[in-house]
């Protein structure tokens, strides 16, 4: 059944882009606030244009352009305005289903009128530097994010084309969103959707991570996204790594409208309207049937999450606009047993954890414009329940065969206060965060069991934790930044200082202990190009459940925990030769202390969070040190013609110590990275990406033999020999992946068909090496060197090593329709 739906899905496909259908003229509407990015007024009489038409508009009293009746396709659009630098918005498609909503910002030129080079203002309207961040900044726009190949409308992925963007490809061949940034961990970034932040951000989260196999963000909210991986804004806390910042669109403020979207694997839809003249709305859902997809290709796992998004903006004057959002997702993870099984599965099914977990944020927040200037006031609160849990040998429900039990969750209650102005040229930004915050977790964890010899000697001691822990506390900090260009805008200087504190940990009163210094420098030495350069500390609190943990005595043993430290330094050049081109090089250290360490492996907890399940329940001391440190190369041709491309290289070394105070790889130590995305327009709505991605072989940790066979039977996983930790590498990661898309316009409505392969090369998917036993002929049991059953301490097991290196394909054909 399974198998004549797919075929009919691609006949259905075949026959549609091969067809050619006679329509009706269709057009598209772009409705634009535009906005001084300092003050955020809205500019009277800026002119926006579409560049290769005859059309554009001026804005009205309240900063609006409405343009309507635009030939469909896609164009770059050029927004002008006296004393303000050039903004283009590129590569913008126009479709006759849904109008472009956009709220554009310009940047006032500190350069006199006679002394402006109009030439060198339009050679910077593709930077995404400004005078706070000046470097280690990429930005993408819904567009880009929506026609990624393999991106499957999903933000986590397609950043992964950006310099220093790596994920775990050795987890689970590159299919998690583990998003690493020069060689952090994935909690050490941070992600704000419209000034709220989110700490989750990805379906089948691991807990004191961040990293899930999927995203929840839904695309067709997002206006645009912008990363920086270092010279932070003082205005966002607990950062180390990177800072994302999502903003939304607003709602059609004309008429009802939406889309839907079918792929493989899921189904979304998203509407969006008026409210009132002065309000607007838009909400989604999303429902995988991926269950569905796994069960016809006989895996024993069975994936199902839904997620819903909404926003509801308010603009009861002129002066004042207030945003309603949220997001939140449900996801289980459970298991079947396969029809046909093999080792591989048979280890899928002792290892994995089956999960239970749900998640929202929701918020608001309330921007009033100020003379020269305006104040942002967010209030919001964000829940995180987790259930997991892991029996012996697939004895699920019976508690004596218990391996994790975990109950756990985690709240936020924030407020956010921050007052932007603009005083003779420096921008002035200053502000401060409360927050109340709750964890909770019951948690039984079986590390090892006893086992005897035949003679009844213990040969090897349990070791298990089993406590409940509920903890409250206040966390709270300030910061002001500031910024000024110089010499006609030649050169910029940025500084910055913030302290975070907390009423927890030993030392968390201490403002000293967080005090966070930052600068950035940068000189335009010709038209076009500039030198960069950044030194900053940063800081973060140790996660939940590290700060959570309870000893047998149900002591608080990681209260003594101190805040993670790392210090940025960073320089590097970029250059626009013209409109369309940008070209970077960078190069990076940071150098972090602070860093938890297991007292129960040795290890620093930088190694950990590319699995499912949970990190941090253990005692930990604030013993680590590491290194991230590297350089990288970018280009980039934006839509101007008929293509564009994006073209990038990063050579980054991560380094952790533990007990030892030994540095060795950490496991995002990847080395070598490079992407590439190459794009192509046709005509007739036709449209073509390419993208490549590499990266070096991922550290990884042998198994200790002699350990793992003993535990086995009991655990279903091997152990780790932490004596050789990350002594050997995975084989290289590469895929090729391609992505076709084909729109047709109808009045007022428009139906888009794509086709998208990841890995269409068909390369080998490196992931972890796994540990089980042999099985026998018959696939009943576990093959035995002696012909009898298998022994409890596996002496007469036959040990076997999963090498994970197949190739992995995935085809996907989609159909959207918007309205």
């Amino acid at each position: 059944m399974i198998f004549k739906w797919q075929f009919s899905l691609v006949q259905v496909l075949l026959l549609l882009l091969t067809s050619s259908f006679v329509v009706g003229q269709t057009q598209g509407v772009l409705i634009a606030d535009i906005l001084d990015k300092d003050t955020k007024e809205p500019l009277v009489g800026a002119v926006v244009e579409l560049e290769g038409i005859a059309q554009g508009g001026t804005t009205d009293i309240d900063g609006r352009v409405r343009i309507e009746g635009i030939p469909t396709g896609n164009y770059n659009i050029i927004v002008t305005y006296l004393g303000y630098n050039e903004l283009r918005r590129f590569n913008q498609s126009f479709t006759s289903g849904n109008a472009v909503i956009l709220t554009l910002e310009l940047e006032e030129s500190s350069a006199t009128l006679g002394e402006v080079n109009i030439t060198a203002l339009k050679k910077s309207s593709i930077g995404v530097a400004d005078q706070v961040t000046p470097l280690s900044i990429q930005s993408l726009t819904t567009d880009e994010i929506k026609r990624n190949p393999g991106g499957n409308f999903d933000i986590s992925r397609v950043i992964q084309v950006l310099p220093g963007v790596g994920g775990t490809a050795g987890s689970v061949g590159g299919f998690r969103n583990d998003i690493i940034i020069r060689g952090g961990a994935p909690n050490e970034n941070i992600y704000f959707l419209d000034g709220i932040e989110i700490p989750v951000i990805n379906h089948f989260a691991t807990q004191g991570s961040a990293g899930g196999p999927t995203g929840i963000l839904n695309v067709s909210f997002i206006e645009d996204v912008k990363l920086s991986s270092s010279a932070f804004d003082a205005r966002y806390d607990n950062a180390l790594a990177s800072i994302f910042e999502f903003k939304q669109r607003s709602g059609n403020p004309e008429r009802f409208s939406g889309n839907a979207r079918l792929s493989a694997t899921e189904f979304a839809l998203t509407a969006e309207g008026p409210l009132s003249e002065k309000t607007t709305y838009m909400v989604s859902a999303r429902r995988s049937y991926l269950q569905l997809l796994f069960q016809a290709i006989d895996l024993p796992i069975l994936p199902n999450y839904w997620d819903f998004q909404y926003k509801v903006q308010y603009k009861p004057n002129a002066k004042t606009t207030v945003n309603f959002i949220g997001v939140g997702a449900i996801d289980e993870f459970r298991f079947t047993e396969p029809r046909n099984s093999d080792p591989s599965k048979e280890y899928i099914l002792r290892s994995s954890p089956g999960i239970n977990q749900w998640n929202y944020t929701t918020g608001v927040s309330v921007r009033r414009l100020l003379n020269n200037g305006y104040v942002n006031v967010a209030l919001s609160r964000n829940m995180f329940d987790n259930r997991i849990d892991r029996f012996e040998d697939r004895q699920i429900g019976d508690e004596d065969a218990r391996i994790l039990g975990l109950q756990s969750q985690e709240i936020e209650n924030k407020l956010r206060i921050d007052f932007n102005r603009r005083f003779a040229g420096w921008r002035v930004s200053y502000g401060f965060v409360g927050q109340y915050v709750k964890f909770n977790t019951e948690i039984f964890n079986r590390i090892r069991n006893e086992i005897t010899d035949e003679q009844g000697n213990v040969i090897q001691p349990e070791l298990s934790f089993n406590y409940n822990s509920d903890i409250d506390f206040f966390r709270y900090g300030g910061f002001i930044q500031t910024s000024k260009s110089f010499l006609d805008e030649r050169l910029s200087l940025a500084m910055g200082v913030r302290v975070d504190m907390n009423n927890f940990t030993e030392e968390g009163n201490n403002p000293m202990e967080t005090l966070s210094p930052r600068v950035a420098l940068s000189y335009q030495i010709i038209p076009g190009l500039r030198a960069n350069a950044s030194v900053g500390d940063y800081y973060k609190l140790p996660i939940y459940t590290v700060l959570g943990f309870r000893d047998q005595e149900g002591n608080l043993v990681n209260r003594d925990n101190l805040y993670i430290r790392s210090t940025h330094y960073t320089g590097g050049f970029e250059y626009l030769p013209n409109t369309a081109w940008r070209f970077t090089a960078e190069a990076f250290y940071k150098d972090y202390s602070n860093y938890p360490v297991s007292t129960l492996t040795g290890i620093s907890l930088a190694n950990q969070g590319g699995d499912f399940g949970s990190i941090g329940n253990e005692p930990v001391v604030s013993d680590g040190d590491g290194r991230a440190y590297g350089f990288e190369l970018f280009a980039q041709r934006k839509f101007s013609g008929k293509y564009y491309f994006v073209l990038s290289y990063t050579y980054v070394r991560s380094e952790f110590s533990g007990f030892n105070g030994v540095l060795v790889p950490s496991a995002w130590d990847s080395r070598h990275l490079i992407s590439g995305l190459l794009g192509r327009k046709f005509k007739n709505g036709w449209e073509m990406e390419l993208k490549y991605r590499f990266a070096a072989g991922a550290p990884f940790t042998p198994f200790d033999l002699e350990a793992s066979r003993l535990n086995y039977l009991s655990l279903g996983t091997g152990i780790l020999n932490f004596d050789q930790l990350n002594s050997q590498r995975l084989d290289n990661f590469s895929s090729f992946d391609f992505r076709l898309d084909k729109r047709w316009n109808y009045p007022k409505w428009t139906l888009n068909v794509f086709l998208d392969i990841v890995n269409a090369f068909v390369q080998p998917t490196p992931a972890f090496p796994n540990y089980t036993f042999e099985r026998n002929e018959s696939n009943t049991g576990w093959a035995t060197t002696d012909g009898q059953s298998v022994k409890a301490d596996g002496s007469n097991a036959i040990p076997l090593i999963l090498t994970n290196n197949d190739a992995i394909i995935i085809p996907t054909i989609g159909f959207i329709i918007e309205w």
